[in-house]
């Protein structure tokens, strides 16, 4: 009875111990954690619409540490890994004693260390709290943090710290770091050499770098493929097509993509590790190469940028702010697309479109390129030359000035500043002065995002859209009125696809139009098809003069090179709508076929007739003809006073039947909907008016 008493105590006690012990050690666990914060710093990382890394940025300590996952490696990958590293990872919890008691085995029979007993686990222990030498307390130190991790963490985290974390020589860390850098491409998917080799490196990273130890690289890679548990995973063959498989000789440089937007996205989310973008990665290379190659030919200190966007989003999927964003003689670091710069005649398309759209003119209407006086301001043509009489889809093709200021003057530049408005583009004035005419050949500030959200438009039907940064800002159409009617919109992009393309380029079916600022300082191209817009900007960024550079020599051709290298298909631009035809000029009322000007270069007016005005319906009227009801409908009665018969009216710039010379006449709308309605007389005087029909 004695002794059984004595057991029950001793028991007793034991398990009184060991109790102790536990919640000692658990104590001792909460007490002094290990420090997985240290593992949290990684790389900040902008990526395109896709997940594609467009570029990284370096720790705060210069290492290249991708954050890594083991969902984004290649899995036969992490099979060799295991295999080679730690066999029974998923079985232990955190140190492997069959492993221990072979390598000691090991280090008694034979006097010296044959194989480590570590674990993964008790790497990233080492990897996050690195030790200062090799001893026996340093190895029961990582012995138990490797405990405690396994404790805090699953087995898919702790192999998540180990991909970031593990060294490569030099200071790049992680797989990712280590692929993007020795094969040029993220670890997703990989050779057996390559797989072979990232497991190698980690044991002596700085002396197996096959950047400066190729041979001792490619040893290390044949000792993981010739490990019997590796090659039981790559399967029979597999290790000697492997070993035959050259090893990288150089260490290249990471992605580094859209270096102002990676900037941007940084300034806006300090804190973020992860930014995505709407670039497209392998457009914004190409451009890239264009824009360095073509600032090599045009010369030093010129810089180039673009900016590429989808018409119909608004999303921006290319975006260059520099030829090369580290070269000092160009300014690089200088952000081209967002400078308020001069257009030239990047922004007659606009005037055009808008003297179609009031029905003061047709594609084949004859108009005056000739000197001319618009009271004191005196427009002359870049090559200072004129072409006579000219038809107004010739006047813009060639980009005659003289014209064009004929029609802004018609249509007013205010006007034309308030369209720019519904796309939500505000060009600079000089000194906050009023628009005049010299707005139309660039006497105005725009920067090169904005003259592409408005191209935008027109590649969108006259939808104005607004762009987004690429990063947060959102993207989109904008609600309410329409840059230029549909109509309007097709003419101009009927006359701009007629354009023939630069020397050396290829016709790709896409409307473009080009400018010139005074003194040669900027040069532009801007382009377009059915979905997506392309501008293009050349020049200093100091603003100083470039003798002979002009948007058709010097930009046009970078235009071209880059929507035909940027990998996106062209679209065919939109079909004529409804009412939209190019009319021959013979077949042209008589109002519409020549644009009647006085010396001094206004529209002719008459002493004798005021101008025609519309009476009804009145600017923005809301009319209910009952369109909604059905074939009862009634038709809208449209009234005006002045002008001299005989009159020609119009609707959404589609001739009506007829001409009269009574005053008031009538017509049925096709369905409800905003109505532009135009009346044209006999002097060839216009007024229009903007209806809303139900």
């Amino acid at each position: 009875m004695g002794i059984v008493r004595k057991g029950a105590a001793g028991l007793l006690a034991g398990a009184i111990a060991v109790t102790a012990i536990a919640f000692g050690l658990d104590a001792a666990d909460r007490a002094y954690p290990p420090p997985l914060d240290r593992a949290s710093e990684v790389s900040r990382e902008v990526v395109d619409a896709n997940g594609q890394l467009l570029r990284a940025f370096a720790t705060s300590d210069g290492v290249w540490r991708l954050g890594t996952t083991v969902a984004g490696v290649d899995p036969q990958f992490m099979r060799m890994l295991v295999a080679y590293e730690d066999q029974r990872f998923f079985d232990h919890g955190g140190i492997d004693p069959l492993a221990l008691m072979r390598a000691a085995g090991q280090l008694v029979g034979n006097g010296r260390i044959i194989s480590g007993a570590s674990t993964l686990s008790m790497q990233v222990a080492r990897l996050i709290e690195p030790r200062e030498g090799r001893s026996l307390m340093a190895k029961i130190r990582q012995m138990a943090r490797a405990i405690q991790i396994e404790r805090r963490l699953s087995k898919e985290q702790i192999l998540d710290l180990y991909l970031t974390h593990a060294p490569y020589g030099g200071n790049l860390e992680g797989v990712r770091a280590a692929s993007l850098a020795y094969f040029g491409k993220e670890p997703t998917r990989l050779t057996v050499a390559e797989a072979a080799l990232l497991v190698a490196l980690p044991q002596l990273p700085e002396r197996r770098r096959p950047d400066r130890h190729r041979a001792a690289a490619e040893t290390a890679r044949e000792r993981v493929l010739k490990r019997l548990a590796v090659s039981a995973v790559i399967g029979e063959g597999e290790a000697e097509r492997a070993g035959a498989e050259a090893v990288p000789s150089e260490r290249r440089q990471l992605p580094a993509y859209a270096a102002h937007v990676a900037e941007l996205a940084l300034r806006k989310n300090p804190s973020a590790t992860r930014q995505q973008t709407t670039l497209r990665r392998e457009v914004q290379r190409q451009l890239e190469t264009v824009a360095r190659s073509a600032a090599s030919r045009l010369g030093p200190r010129i810089s180039v940028a673009m900016v590429m966007a989808d018409a119909r989003t608004g999303e921006i999927i290319g975006e260059v702010g520099s030829a090369d964003y580290f070269d000092a003689s160009r300014s690089g670091w200088i952000d081209m697309t967002r400078i308020l710069r001069s257009p030239g005649s990047a922004l007659k398309p606009f005037i055009y479109g808008l003297a179609f759209e009031e029905g003061l003119v047709s594609q084949e209407t004859i108009i005056e390129d000739r000197p001319a006086d618009f009271y004191g301001y005196r427009p002359r043509n870049f090559d200072m030359t004129y072409q006579g009489d000219v038809s107004v889809r010739e006047a813009l093709q060639l980009s005659l000035n003289v014209p064009a200021v004929r029609l802004l003057e018609s249509v007013g530049p205010s006007r034309l500043i308030v369209r720019f408005r519904r796309a939500e583009v505000r060009p600079v004035l000089p000194q906050n002065e009023a628009a005049g005419l010299a707005i139309g050949l660039g006497g105005l500030g725009i920067s090169l995002r904005d003259l592409v959200q408005l191209y935008a438009a027109l590649a969108n039907r006259g939808v104005p859209v607004r762009l987004g940064d690429g990063i947060d800002r959102a993207p989109g159409p904008i609600e309410g009125e329409p840059l230029l009617d549909e109509v309007a919109t097709w003419h101009v992009a009927d006359i701009l696809s007629g354009v023939v393309p630069p020397a050396g380029s290829r016709k790709l079916g896409v409307a473009y139009k080009t400018g010139t600022s005074y003194g040669y300082r900027d040069a532009w191209s801007v382009g377009y098809d059915g979905r997506h817009v392309l501008g293009v900007w050349v020049g200093r960024a100091d603003n100083a003069a470039v003798p002979g550079l002009t948007g058709y020599q010097a930009a046009a051709p970078i235009l071209f090179e880059a929507l035909s290298k940027s990998g996106v298909a062209i679209a065919t631009l939109p079909r004529a709508p409804t009412g939209a035809v190019r009319i021959s000029q013979a077949e042209l009322p008589v109002s519409q076929r020549r644009f009647a000007v006085t010396e001094n270069g206004l529209p002719t007016t008459s002493a004798r007739e005021p101008a025609p005005q519309i009476v009804y319906p009145p600017e923005g009227a809301h009319i209910e003809l009952g369109l909604r009801a059905g074939a009862d409908a009634s038709p809208l009665v449209m009234k005006l006073q002045g002008g001299r018969a005989p009159f020609r009216w119009l609707a959404n710039g589609r001739l009506l039947p007829d001409a009269t010379r009574r005053r008031t006449t009538q017509w049925s709308p096709e369905g409800a909907g905003f109505t532009t309605l135009t009346v044209i007389d006999a002097n060839g005087r216009a007024a229009s008016v903007r209806v809303f029909v139900d």
